[in-house]
């Protein structure tokens, strides 16, 4: 599967209860769940009024339809293409 960064646009996330964030993930795990084994969510930095969420993919077109059905808006879809950390000057 593909790694995908995606961008979604929710006004005022950032302010989100606890309760409120895991009913959010509970919306999305049952997304998931119904487009399994070709996503999965790795995990989810959230700002103030966007979340920047990592997942496993097989292709972009599955990303959308998470969107749609869990109804989290997929504002922009990027394939990483590699990846770097403090660890690469040395490897």
């Amino acid at each position: 599967m593909r790694k995908y960064v995606i961008e979604r646009d929710l006004p005022a996330v950032g302010s989100f209860e606890r309760e409120q964030l895991k009913e959010a993930a509970k919306t999305s795990n049952a997304a998931l769940a119904k487009l399994a084994p070709d996503i999965q969510w790795v995990e989810s930095f959230v700002t103030a009024d966007k979340t920047f969420c990592i997942y496993l993919a097989k292709d972009e077109d599955v990303i959308r339809k998470h969107a749609e059905i869990s109804g989290f808006p997929a504002t922009t879809i990027t394939e990483v293409r590699r990846m770097i950390d403090p660890t690469t000057e040395t490897a």
